[in-house]
């Protein structure tokens, strides 16, 4: 496992080389001066030796203060720039630096191609906070996703006019909120970010953000459903889709030939994915059938009680290869689902996840194995599954690909596309008819 004590990653997740760090420093010393940077070196050490980790909230003074006067005046926000149907829309972007990585990234990128493909323009504008130098960032993009167009600028020297602006998290949704730019005010929501947090103040300001009256395109129904009822925030959603150009059945006539595994998805650092529940359970697991091999993925787990096989990340053929050795998969999320059940189902391995109201909404599919969430429950699931006969598991895994070959991130694109164009549509008409 990769010490700690090394270079810690910028906010593209490359390791910063000692260059990068002096370049760092020398920007935020010009922007904040000596005190600023003395201040910022204070919250880190305190985020270190306090129980909640938290160091310096990730919201500027100036966008609070401008969030004040937009509340004091009843939320009257900008509307889209001129719009006409038959030409194409800009679509500005407030993300943070983005990481090849995270799931997150891939999703919204997912999207701005999909608009892109839909013949419209887009733009990124990257909130980073930290001082990095943005022909990194503009590097990662570029070699992360080579087939975005997007032009990548800094937040920092605005954002010009455009038919939609989209935040993309809570820490985003502020300067979304102060920028004077034209734009209708959408929110591209993947997860319940308050959840996040423990009860507190970061957990409050993600959720105070969900009632700025921009309109929600959700990842899945269940967190367009949860914002109309409880916040009555406007929201659309896009279903899920499964990347069938990696995650494939690679012996489609023998497919339960050869899977003798489960597997894990390992995110022991992200508490929504429930890592300590998961090793209770495959400790219990691996105590119930010793025999079977555990592969573990993901993030490095470190020791764990069991015999198991810590692939680590992987790429997506690594991980299709890996699905096609397993039974069964193990994926557990607190909150919206990830996207691994449908990679698991397209290669033929079933996953199991906890039973609840966001993995079924969004999910929605008849070959996932839900479960309760306890580690006796989940455990047995996965002893279910793999003493299952060879022909029921070989049936069984057919059917689980085949479940997800219309599930497809280009119809997801679609519907995303769409519900962007109906909200400037709608924005703009109201605009014209005050």
């Amino acid at each position: 496992m990769r010490s700690l004590k090394r270079n810690r990653p910028n906010s593209g997740g490359v390791e910063a080389s000692p260059g990068q760090r002096l370049r760092q420093t020398t920007r935020l010393l010009r922007a904040e001066g000596a005190s600023g940077v003395a201040a910022r070196l204070l919250n880190r050490a305190a985020a270190r030796l306090t129980p909640s980790g938290f160091g310096q909230v990730a919201v500027a003074r100036e966008d609070l203060v401008r969030a004040a006067e937009i509340a004091a005046a009843g939320w009257v926000l900008p509307g889209p720039a001129p719009y006409s149907a038959s030409e194409p829309m800009t679509v500005a972007w407030i993300a943070v630096p983005p990481h090849p990585g995270v799931g997150g990234h891939q999703t919204m990128f997912r999207m701005v191609g999909a608009l892109e493909q839909a013949g419209h323009n887009c733009v990124l504008y990257l909130y980073d906070r930290h001082g990095w130098a943005m022909d990194q960032h503009i590097a990662t993009v570029r070699s992360g996703w080579p087939h975005i167009r997007a032009e990548v600028r800094s937040l920092q020297e605005g954002i010009e006019d455009a038919h939609a602006l989209f935040a993309t998290s809570w820490e985003t949704a502020y300067p979304a909120l102060a920028s004077s730019a034209a734009g209708a005010r959408c929110y591209f929501v993947q997860d319940f970010e308050p959840l996040f947090y423990p009860a507190g103040s970061e957990a409050l300001l993600a959720e105070a953000t969900y009632g700025f009256g921009f309109h929600g395109i959700t990842a899945g129904k269940w967190l367009a459903r949860k914002l109309h009822r409880e916040y009555g925030m406007s929201a659309d959603h896009f279903d899920f889709g499964c990347d069938l150009d990696h995650y494939r059945l690679e012996r489609p006539d023998e497919a339960a030939s050869g899977r003798s595994g489960i597997c894990y998805y390992c995110r022991p650092g992200t508490p929504r994915r429930a890592y300590e529940l998961a090793m209770m359970a495959l400790d219990l697991f691996a105590e119930m059938r010793p025999a079977v091999d555990i592969h573990l993925f993901g993030r490095p787990a470190g020791r764990v009680p069991f015999r198991a096989t810590d692939h680590g990340l992987l790429t997506p053929p690594q991980l299709n290869t890996l699905y096609n050795r397993c039974v069964a998969g193990l994926c557990l999320s607190a909150t919206n689902s990830s996207l691994v059940p449908h990679e698991m189902l397209g290669a033929g391995c079933i996953p199991v996840v906890n039973d609840a109201e966001h993995n079924r909404l969004v999910l929605d599919n008849p070959h996932i194995a839900y479960s309760p969430a306890t580690p006796f429950h989940l455990a047995d699931t996965l002893r279910t599954l793999v003493d299952r006969p060879a022909d029921e598991r070989n049936r069984g895994a057919i059917a689980a690909a085949e479940s997800v070959r219309s599930t497809t991130w280009e119809q997801a694109g679609r519907q995303f596309e769409q519900a962007v164009r109906d909200v400037v549509q709608t924005r703009s008409a109201g605009a014209l008819a005050a």
